[in-house]
């Protein structure tokens, strides 16, 4: 019989083995209850390992277990950002760009120290696995009869309605599944993408309607509809909408407003960005590398076309970034290009009033020149959403060093994000900075004729949007209600605030719906009609 203290390490080896393969990959499975439940797998783990106690299937078992243990917890990482599982196929670009944010955010001393614990955490969960599969191969019967009952007992693992449930083997089953399938997706991805309806469309006959007109396409970081209708975050942000309306009407300029169906949530904005631009689904990494790999027109190739400048503006680009040939600018200002000399708000390179700034300096105030069709990635409403600096003088911004003492103010990520409340305060103070930041913007571009299209690029996690399924977007359009008139068939809500029953449309309709609208130079009579009525009231709406 076996020593007790072989017994009590056998039982402590068992409970290891059951937490980690228990452990769901869901967030929302995440509980007590979760590891009252049997994996079917162990049984049949402990009869292999008491069969054959050698050192080979043993380390076959403690692979399997840790590598199922890193699934899952990617599985759990991938839900909480982006409200999917994780899938090998498609996210191990991922990798880079989450150390980027990570470093950013938290700086690159505390970046790294959690890289390494990270490291040493899966070395001692692999050590402590050929532990435990040590002490249970201690208690392994001796002889043929022995372990052919072993053998005996794990098939009768395999065919018997035992109660539990097969996690590892589930899991294993659903991301080969998923990995199949996305492939299969992708070849139906390159397909979509080689057949573009606005392939041939002739340049004379894109955009007629907007001819001389500078359009601007900016996304908002994090800007999702939760920021509308979540209690926490409503009453600033319409009142930051509400607020530039009555400036913007006595400018001349009227808006109009609903919702887009973002391809992606809680990150990953760039998909987003490639999806409203190319008309077409980009939800993954996988269709953004087949995409660049397409004759795929974009908005900004066919703008080009027809005589526009085409820019992008992205202070958050602070690396090589060869994928923007194919987009179709004719400038690219980076952040590096923008001409900001102050300190960075951790990730946030510069804040979004300098980046507007820079805008108009380098692209809109110059003369001659041709009408520009740009598109605006802002990011203070990025995380870590600390500091948050205030609005400030336009003429008194310079090179950006006047935001220093602002850079500098307030805690830091790492004290911040440990307080869940505090980090939707931060969310909403940097929604209501960048909202009314834009307002004035837009005031500032009226006296020259400008197309503003603001929309958000995805909502943010569901810890701080509370909102676990939606991935609706705001899109506002500013611009003269004559250009305006264009999108009467678009049933938007006139103002900034878009009624709850107004339209959703996916992001990727956007090109081709857009192009449609403004191809005529003149909007319908009954369109022209309507183009002169006031912007309502929040009340009203």
């Amino acid at each position: 019989m076996p020593e007790p203290r072989r017994v009590l390490a056998a039982a402590a080896a068992l409970l290891l083995l059951h937490l980690l393969l228990a452990l769901p990959a869901q967030p929302g499975a995440l509980g007590p209850a979760a590891f009252l439940r049997l994996p079917l797998e162990l049984p049949l783990l402990l009869a292999l390992v008491l069969a054959f106690p050698a050192r080979p299937i043993r380390a076959a078992v403690s692979v399997l277990v840790l590598a199922t243990l890193l699934v899952k917890l990617a599985d759990l990482a991938t839900e909480v950002a982006f409200r999917r599982p994780f899938n090998p196929v498609l996210d191990a670009g991922l990798v880079p760009a989450a150390w980027r944010l990570a470093s950013g955010a938290l700086g690159w001393p505390s970046a790294l120290a959690v890289l390494l614990a990270t490291v040493l955490a899966g070395l001692f969960v692999a050590r402590a696995t050929w532990w435990a599969t040590g002490e249970i191969a201690r208690l392994a019967p001796v002889g043929r009869g022995a372990r052919a009952l072993a053998l005996a007992a794990a098939a009768l693992v395999l065919v018997a309605p035992l109660p539990g449930e097969p996690r590892t083997a589930r899991l294993a089953w659903d991301h080969l599944r998923d990995a199949r399938q996305a492939r299969a997706d992708l070849a139906s991805f390159r397909l979509e993408a080689a057949a573009d309806p606005q392939a041939a469309l002739p340049p004379g006959e894109v955009l007629a309607a907007l001819r001389g007109t500078d359009v601007l396409l900016v996304f908002v970081e994090s800007y999702g509809r939760s920021a509308l209708e979540n209690p926490l975050y409503r009453s600033t942000v319409t009142a930051a909408l509400s607020a530039a309306e009555a400036p913007l009407e006595a400018a001349g300029l009227g808006a109009r407003s609903g919702y887009l169906a973002s391809p992606v949530v809680g990150g990953q904005s760039w998909l987003a960005h490639a999806s409203l631009l190319s008309g077409l689904t980009v939800s993954d990494q996988g269709r953004y590398r087949a995409l660049l790999a397409s004759p795929r027109r974009t908005l900004l190739h066919l703008a080009q076309a027809a005589g526009w400048e085409t820019a992008a503006v992205m202070p958050a680009i602070t690396l090589a970034w060869p994928e923007a040939a194919w987009f179709g600018y004719d400038r690219v200002l980076a952040a590096a290009d923008l001409g900001y000399a102050g300190l960075p708000f951790n990730w946030v390179t510069m804040p979004d009033q300098f980046t507007l700034a820079a805008l108009e300096r380098k692209l809109l105030d110059p003369a001659p020149r041709r009408a520009v069709f740009a598109e605006v990635a802002l990011i203070s409403s990025h995380a870590p959403w600390t500091p948050i600096p205030p609005l400030l003088p336009w003429d008194a911004l310079g090179d950006g060093r006047v935001f220093d003492p602002y850079a500098a103010a307030g805690d830091p990520p790492d004290v911040v994000w440990r307080d869940p409340d505090r980090v939707r305060a931060q969310y909403l103070m940097s929604l209501d900075y960048v909202l009314r930041t834009l307002g004035e913007f837009a005031l500032r571009r009226a006296a020259r004729p400008t197309l503003v299209v603001v929309l958000g690029d995805h909502q943010p996690a569901a810890f701080v949007s509370g909102d676990e399924t939606g991935r609706d977007v705001p899109l506002h359009v500013i611009g003269p209600p004559a250009l305006l008139a264009h999108l009467d068939a678009w049933d938007l809500t006139p103002g900034l605030l878009p009624a709850r029953h107004a339209p959703t449309w996916p992001m990727q309709a956007f090109r081709d719906r857009f192009l449609a609208a403004f191809a005529a130079e003149a909007p319908t009579r009954a369109a022209a009609n309507r183009q002169s009525q006031p912007l309502p009231g929040a009340a009203e709406r």
